[in-house]
């Protein structure tokens, strides 16, 4: 089954990694893929480290993409990421992959919707894939099997409270 976690809300990521501890506790294991994402002091990535049969692994730099105009980089490591993506996915050694933020990395023009489509046709019954980010496009909605929009109502950071150790990364 494809899931696509999207919308303007907080919570997606953190909603795809809820899935990852339900499937390790039936001894899945579980690939996250994290686009635009390079800081491995993310408290999930920390987590991770200390887990059996949970991978995480990051194709992004510290820094943020800027949308419209993103840097060569950006470009090449999420072509790399979704290239490593494709492998795993057929690898038959992940029963949940997770493609963090691969929405945004489209929106963003670092990969191709193309692209992502037809990884998602081949994959294989046997992987749930999950695909996390703001701005998922109808074609791929159109293809997955359980599609939840996080919708923004209240956020912190509209009294100027960010990035919150713990809560926000």
């Amino acid at each position: 089954m494809i899931q696509v976690y999207t919308g303007d809300g907080k919570g997606k990521t953190t909603a795809a990694f809820g899935l990852a501890m339900r499937a390790l506790g039936h001894g899945w294991r579980v690939l996250v893929v994290q686009f635009m994402k390079g800081d491995d002091q993310y408290g999930e990535v920390r987590t991770a480290q200390r887990l059996a049969n949970l991978e995480v692994r990051q194709f992004g730099l510290k820094t943020f993409v800027q949308r419209g105009n993103p840097g060569a980089d950006d470009v090449r490591l999420a072509q790399n990421g979704l290239e490593f993506a494709r492998k795993a996915i057929q690898s038959g050694n992940y029963q949940l992959v997770i493609l963090d933020e691969l929405n945004c990395a489209v929106d963003y023009g670092l990969v191709a919707l193309t692209e992502v489509i037809r990884l998602v046709q081949e994959c294989p019954a046997g992987v749930e894939l999950v695909i996390t980010g703001r701005n998922a496009k109808p074609e791929l909605i159109e293809l997955a099997d359980l599609v939840s929009e996080v919708r923004e109502i209240k956020h912190p950071y509209q009294k100027g409270i960010v990035n919150r150790v713990g809560i926000d990364r």
